[in-house]
């Protein structure tokens, strides 16, 4: 444990260096468009705006430095995973919520292209996602879920026992896995630093080290100056609250990760993970890893959900009881990896509405708009929100009418906010408890039904 660095915004990081502070606002000024965050949404946005429509004067303000937040301390999970596509299928049709999943699928394949276009090397492997189920009831949810895929239209699912799982990973005591296509291994921070060049040349404005205090219609506020401009674009996702009168919009839920040492050749060989698959479970509390380029497992859970007050982290760094949570589920995964070192370990925030759906929205009549809530998958996600603002932009200044992403039915969703506190850390902590207890209960009885907690924990947050 002494030997593995904690925190240092996270091991993506640590690898590729922090970026050279750009400068940060000099004063008042105005925009076409001005964007609040410089992560995954943030960015994409402007790079997709300024390919559509070259003359638009963007300016981006980012609190510290792009990739500070989740897009530079996420797992590396490219894949086609959306939060809400059950709910938006009960308000808006089965149908509806088709042509979303759909729109996901297709946003996996755009992110490979545009890195691809943009000379981006981001140690991209398209293997796919495999989720694993450990126990009776886990694999009756995994059935269930992988049904619901087909059902939403992902023909080219594949569905596995415990041979044809060990096929591909040898994950001590899998009964059983899922399969998608619809996803790809890659290095976060490689991935944000290229985007943000390819912004940049493109002659979008980046102010680094400029908070943005307060949002109002044609105003982004900064300590520095305010920026004027016909459309304000908040993409702040996890540290939403953060900015004036948003503290309960959406909770900054906490995710924690770890990177081992380099396995030697003999390791890998051992568990035979050879098709470089991004690893998931079906556990309530979720784990999530991947084989990094240089070697390495990079995997990473829950930890301490929530910090009371919507409070965010000090720089990626995260608890020790959380570091020993996240190697007792490597070694139960691969226990000839007990000795193994961790080299890294970090944390971060993601967002979280109330209802659990992720959403992109234009508000018209003030010029207002926002993406996120994306609940852990906004690799992908934020690419599919920045094009769907950039098609929502483009819409309402006359510049073209609907489009296929502009009826998607996450537009102008709306959610209600979070219970003040202390309701809104009580939930949160009985939630993960009860998930918890849940998945050891499971563990033991030998069940095919989900436990009765687990069921609660979902009504009781919404999900």
């Amino acid at each position: 444990m002494s030997s593995t660095v904690n925190g240092g915004i996270s091991f993506w990081y640590a690898q590729e260096g922090t970026p050279a502070p750009r400068e940060p606002l000099p004063g008042d000024t105005t925009a076409d468009v001005c964007i609040v965050g410089g992560g995954y949404t943030g960015l994409w946005t402007a790079y997709y705006l300024k390919k559509a429509v070259p003359f638009l004067n963007i300016t981006l303000l980012e609190a510290k430095f792009c990739g500070y937040g989740a897009s530079g301390r996420n797992g590396g999970w490219l894949y086609n995973g959306i939060a809400g596509r059950d709910r938006y299928a009960k308000l808006h049709g089965h149908e509806a919520a088709v042509r979303l999943q759909q729109a996901m699928n297709e946003s996996v394949t755009e992110v490979i292209r545009a890195a691809a276009e943009e000379g981006i090397d981001a140690d991209i492997h398209q293997g796919g996602v495999l989720e694993i189920a450990h126990s009776p009831a886990q694999l009756a949810r995994l059935k269930h879920f992988h049904a619901a895929e087909i059902a939403f239209g992902e023909k080219d699912r594949e569905l596995y026992g415990a041979r044809e799982t060990a096929d591909r990973i040898r994950v001590t005591g899998a009964v059983g896995s899922t399969w998608t296509p619809h996803g790809a291994r890659l290095h976060p921070v490689k991935l944000v630093k290229g985007l943000a060049t390819a912004v940049e040349a493109l002659g979008v404005t980046i102010h680094e080290s400029t908070p943005v205090t307060e949002i109002k219609p044609k105003h982004a506020i900064t300590p520095y100056g305010t920026v004027r401009a016909p459309y304000i674009l908040r993409c702040t996702e996890g540290f939403t609250a953060s900015l004036t009168g948003q503290r309960r919009t959406w909770l900054p839920m906490n995710s924690s990760m770890i990177a081992t040492e380099p396995l030697t050749d003999a390791q890998w060989e051992s568990i035979g993970w050879n098709g470089l698959e991004t690893l998931g479970d079906t556990a309530h509390a979720y784990m999530y890893a991947q084989r990094t380029a240089d070697g390495r497992i990079a995997l990473g859970g829950r930890g301490v959900p929530y910090r009371y007050g919507s409070k965010t982290d000090n720089d990626g760094r995260t608890q020790p009881r959380t570091i020993e949570a996240l190697r007792e589920i490597l070694t139960r995964f691969f226990p000839q990896l007990a000795g193994l070192g961790i080299a890294h370990a970090w944390s971060g925030v993601l967002g979280v509405p109330r209802d659990w759906c992720a959403t992109v929205t234009l508000d018209r009549s003030t010029g207002l708009g926002w993406a996120g809530g994306y609940v852990g998958s906004g690799v992908t996600t934020a690419n599919l929100a920045a094009r769907t603002l950039r098609d929502l932009i483009q819409q309402d200044s006359g510049q073209s009418g609907p489009t296929d992403l502009t009826t998607l039915p996450w537009v102008n969703h709306k959610v209600r906010t979070w219970e003040p506190e202390p309701l809104r850390w009580l939930g949160v902590q009985t939630m993960y408890a009860a998930y918890r207890t849940a998945d050891r209960r499971e563990s033991t009885t030998h069940t095919a039904t989900t436990d009765r907690l687990a069921t609660l924990a979902d009504r009781l947050s919404g999900r």
